[in-house]
């Protein structure tokens, strides 16, 4: 009997590990479908659709591309054509608008009190300030500081709740961030499982997501300090029917002088946020989620505390510039446990006497994905693997697949490990963390084979093979002597990955 449920187990772990549409084990006829697409509101966007199959899987999916299409054209400060932008060119005169930028315009009234002014849709005018300080490579000035706060501080709408109008106040520029992207999130996902025979949904764009309907879903909270997309997370999290986000400095910001300034500002002082690395919130709505990570990046630790409180439900895990984890009294409930660094240890021993330099390196694989111009752009199906000097198969480093229909069309790496690749598990947990570029990625080898054992110094080659659906093929090749060197070497691009580098380093 026991021989018998180890083989159901395994069976269904090599239907996981080989992509193909897994059965939800509470439901049995529904299964889950996953997307990935790039240039999405400025980012990626993965889609997790439990159906009956695949053609209401799709018909979910399209249901949560018209939402965010539809909300982009009304709340976008990047659209010249949305209503947000259209409403921007009017000055001291009532404007009917539409449910959906009312309802926003509403929530940054709300959250600017909450907050005691830290969230502010007028913030722009402080980060202009630092992107043309950053172009000059000088500081701003104690005066143009002083003035940006005074702009931030001035009245830029008025509501009429009544008569659904907003009469437009102000000159300064004004970005609706901050928690937006998890409300289009949340009504993206609303609509994907109001579509018939869809179970459950997971949308996650940029690393914000919301996960909606008869599924517990696994969440890896990214490292702010880590460079690699297959980095060991900081957290994971066990979620159902709630939103997650994430919110930090490590990805974007300005270099003035050698120094690194964050995207993040704080609206009170014209300063940009460097006090904490990364907030990561849960809350039962996407937008609290949303507010409150963006909000705790420039307030104190206990700033955060007092605020989170006033958010019935809201846990969240915040990772300040000298690396101290705070995190709320019920943060633990939610999380799983990693893996046991004792036994990783025991399993990863170094199996050669010379080893010590490799413990120190890794080599950093950094990828940019060509996009289209139009958007929902499927991202292609990627491999990046390493070979030794006899072509022989070393190390998958990542794969990035939907299905197992198209999983051959990875031709050079299938050929190696269709009978070796157990499963690349980033690909299957859903990732938060702060909002990344559109196809922008970086991957990292340890220096190990796929058996945790440290490889020899010697010549290794690195391949990246990318094939779309309804597109072209693509195989990049580059030789490199894997030894105590650092090395940086850039190689060609191609129709797919537009550009791709290695970096041999300390770790």
């Amino acid at each position: 009997m026991k021989r018998l449920i180890f083989s159901c187990f395994l069976a269904f772990s090599l239907l996981v590990s080989m992509g193909i549409a897994a059965p939800n084990p509470k439901t049995s006829n529904k299964h889950m479908y996953v997307s990935h697409f790039e240039n999405v509101l400025g980012t990626s966007m993965e889609v997790k659709v439990v159906a009956s199959s695949q053609q209401a899987a799709t018909v979910a999916e399209t249901a949560a591309k018209h939402e965010i299409n539809r909300l982009s054209k009304i709340l976008s400060a990047y659209d010249a054509g949305s209503e947000f932008s259209q409403w921007m060119h009017t000055s001291q005169k009532a404007v009917a608008i539409s449910p959906e930028l009312f309802e926003v315009l509403s929530l940054f009234d709300e959250w600017r009190v909450k907050s005691n002014g830290a969230l502010d849709a007028s913030a722009e005018v402080i980060t202009k300030l630092w992107k043309q300080a950053a172009g000059k490579q000088k500081l701003p000035t104690e005066t143009e500081l002083a003035q940006s706060v005074a702009e931030v501080q001035k009245t830029h709408w008025l509501l009429d709740p009544n008569n659904h109008t907003a009469i437009h106040m102000s000159n300064a520029p004004l970005m609706l961030n901050s928690f937006v992207k998890s409300y289009i999130i949340k009504q993206a996902t609303a609509a994907a499982l109001a579509s018939p025979k869809t179970e459950a949904v997971v949308i996650n764009i940029g690393g914000d997501l919301v996960v909606s309907g008869n599924l517990s879903e696994t969440i890896q909270i990214s490292d702010p300090k880590a460079d690699a997309e297959n980095e060991r997370p900081l957290d994971q999290l066990l979620i159902r029917n709630k939103a997650v986000a994430t919110s930090g400095n490590y990805r974007r910001g300005e270099l003035i002088e050698g120094h690194w300034y964050s995207h993040i500002v704080d609206p009170r002082t014209g300063i940009p946020a460097d006090n904490i690395l990364s907030a990561t919130v849960v809350a039962d709505n996407a937008t609290d989620a949303g507010a409150l990570a963006t909000a705790f990046n420039v307030m104190n630790p206990s700033e955060s505390e007092q605020l989170a409180s006033k958010v019935p439900g809201a846990e969240y895990l915040i990772i300040t510039r000298d690396g101290e984890r705070i995190q709320s009294k019920g943060w633990a409930s939610l999380a799983l446990p990693l893996e046991n660094k004792a036994e990783a240890a025991l399993n990863n021993q170094i199996k050669w006497t010379n080893a010590g330099w490799a413990n120190e390196y890794e080599l950093l694989v950094n990828l940019e994905i060509n996009l289209q111009k139009e958007g929902f752009a499927k991202r292609p199906y990627v491999a990046v693997w390493v070979e030794d000097e006899n072509h022989a198969a070393v190390r998958t480093i990542s794969v990035w697949h939907a299905t197992d229909r198209y999983m051959p069309e990875l031709k050079s790496w299938y050929l190696k490990y269709r009978g070796l690749y157990t499963s690349d598990k980033n690909f299957y947990s859903s990732i938060t963390s702060a909002t990344r570029s559109a196809g922008k990625y970086t991957v990292k080898w340890d220096g190990k084979d796929d058996k945790g054992e440290v490889v020899k110094p010697g010549k290794y080659t690195l391949k990246i093979e990318a094939s779309r659906e309804h597109g072209t093929y693509q195989l990049m090749r580059q030789e490199f002597d894997w030894n105590e060197s650092p090395k940086q070497i850039t190689l060609a691009g191609n129709v797919e990955i537009a550009a791709a580098s290695i970096e041999c380093k300390k770790k």
